[in-house]
């Protein structure tokens, strides 16, 4: 069970989920393994065969449904401490009519979007109606961070800045990108991370792949490399940070074009603000770069947000008219990518403040040139 927050966050959580769900029209929210239940009550189960589900009505008491054998590990979760209602069942029975018992009527049920197949389609058959997704319920809650989770975040950021400060250990010519990767997923646990999420490692015509993990490729002398890295850190909140590197004074044409880049990565932190519309960010970020004569090197959002789940709302990107309010959390991420030849990108996670934004990475943007050996 993951570690998590005092008894009376998910408290607050919960009785929140439920007058959320009353307003929306919504007779309960049904919601399975997830990022969602970790919000609600900290816990990390998994959705297996087997059908578990926390049971919130917009009115009367929520119930967890799991299965018996299951029951001892839901009880570590904020649920035993909060009293929640158990409703074990055993294999044979059928959990889904178990779930909808205390429902009056014909409800109308909100469920988590990390709910499988398997559990949606006998849970529509069991009401003779299709659910709608929680993700418009919740998704205020969780996109508005509180003062622990704020802190989570911090000590997510700090965790991934002692690991970039590291690289220079296992970056180096000669090395594969897969090599270099593992030394890495190895320091995100040793510096506190409780897994590592993912590790991207882009050398040279890689870096122009956003979506780049690793491989075998043998990394050279004159490579810019990506390095985008990231996992949680207890209670679970994510860290994410991308720095670029070099080994040796890059040629003009790059130096121009990553001065452009950290100059659009920084006018997008500054346009951070209440009251202010996501999309605005991505655009300020994005004019900069089209003013270089960048725009089209520039070929994805701006940022997602972060938190429980390495990508979560809000979402940076054009069309979003979304107005930023304090506690929100996100990236700021602009890249710019040339085919076959070398990419960069520049990532903090800032959190939004009353009159600005505090960014959670403190390592330099410039393009950072390694020493050799």
């Amino acid at each position: 069970m993951v570690s998590r927050f005092p008894t009376v966050v998910y408290g607050r959580r919960v009785a929140r989920a439920a007058e959320l769900a009353g307003q929306a029209g919504v007779t309960a929210l049904i919601i399975t393994p997830g990022p969602d239940l970790a919000y609600l009550i900290g816990s990390d189960a998994q959705t297996f065969e087997r059908f578990s589900a926390l049971v919130i009505p917009a009115s009367g008491a929520p119930v967890l449904v799991t299965p018996r054998l299951e029951v001892a590990s839901f009880a570590e979760s904020a649920a035993g401490e909060l009293g929640l209602d158990f409703a074990p069942w055993v294999d044979g029975e059928d959990p889904f009519t178990l779930a909808l018992r205390t429902l009056r009527g014909d409800p109308v049920l909100a469920v988590s979007d990390s709910m499988s197949a398997g559990h949606l389609i006998p849970l529509m058959a069991a009401t003779g109606t299709a659910p709608v997704l929680a993700t418009a319920i919740l998704r205020d809650l969780r996109m508005v961070k509180d003062d622990d989770e704020i802190e989570a975040l911090r000590r997510a950021g700090a965790a991934i800045d002692r690991v970039h400060a590291r690289v220079g250990e296992w970056l180096r010519p000669g090395r594969t990108e897969a090599a270099v990767a593992a030394d890495i997923a190895d320091a995100l646990i040793a510096e506190g991370h409780t897994a590592a999420a993912f590790v991207i490692v882009g050398s040279g015509p890689n870096g122009a792949d956003p979506h780049h993990e690793h491989s075998d490729r043998v990394i050279e002398q004159d490579d810019i490399v990506v390095i985008d890295i990231g996992g949680p850190v207890a209670p679970g909140y994510n860290s994410d940070c991308t720095r670029t590197y070099c080994f040796t004074e890059p040629p003009a044409d790059v130096a121009a074009a990553y001065a452009a880049l950290e100059e659009a990565q920084a006018v997008a932190v500054a346009a951070v603000r209440p009251g202010v519309t996501a999309e605005s960010v991505d655009a300020a970020a994005r004019d900069r770069l089209v003013a270089a004569g960048l725009g089209e090197k520039f070929i994805h959002r701006t940022g997602h947000g972060i938190g429980l789940s390495v990508h979560e709302e809000p979402y940076i990107v054009a069309g979003n008219e979304l107005v930023l309010a304090p506690g929100m959390a996100f990236s700021v991420e602009p890249g710019v990518y040339f085919d076959g030849e070398w990419g960069a990108r520049i990532e903090d996670i800032v959190i939004v403040t009353d009159d600005g934004c505090e960014s959670v990475n403190r390592r330099s943007h410039g393009l950072t040139r390694l020493p050799q050996e």
